[in-house]
């Protein structure tokens, strides 16, 4: 089940899975040391599939622009089509609380075709962060997407 929640709103356990998640991911099987955690974990909204396990997860970051980040899919959980329910359900979110603002992400270039299917476009050549090429992409306001 799909819930949109902020920090004080995660149980500690669910708190715990998600950082967890995003560790194994992120630094250890990406081997990339770099801290994960981050302030903006404090008001960032947290999108989480919680079964007895978690997931799948992403955050949405409100703003001027809305960013969507660390999205994710547990290695468990991977290859059952959870990564597009996960932006459906961002994107869902974002289009009726904020449906006139400009959606941003930093994606791994692999994953580029991904979120081009949800009508991001590159905003930038691809550059390394932390030893993996990335993309900066956008998603227009408009209308009916």
């Amino acid at each position: 089940m799909w819930k949109i929640r902020r920090l004080d709103e995660l149980s500690t356990r669910e708190w715990y899975d998600i950082t967890k998640l995003r560790v194994d991911t992120f630094v250890v099987e990406q081997q990339c040391a770099y801290p994960e955690i981050d302030d903006k974990d404090l008001t960032a909204l947290h999108v989480t599939n919680f079964d007895d396990d978690l997931k799948a997860y992403a955050r949405i970051i409100e703003g001027d622009d809305i960013y969507i980040g660390r999205v994710i899919v547990n290695q468990h959980f991977r290859g059952r089509g959870l990564s597009r329910e996960l932006m459906n359900c961002c994107l869902d979110y974002i289009d009726e609380h904020y449906p006139d603002k400009t959606v941003k992400l930093q994606g791994q270039a692999h994953l580029a075709d991904f979120y081009r299917s949800y009508g991001f476009k590159d905003t930038s050549v691809i550059y390394f962060e932390d030893m993996i090429p990335h993309v900066d992409m956008e998603r227009l306001y408009e209308k009916n997407l």
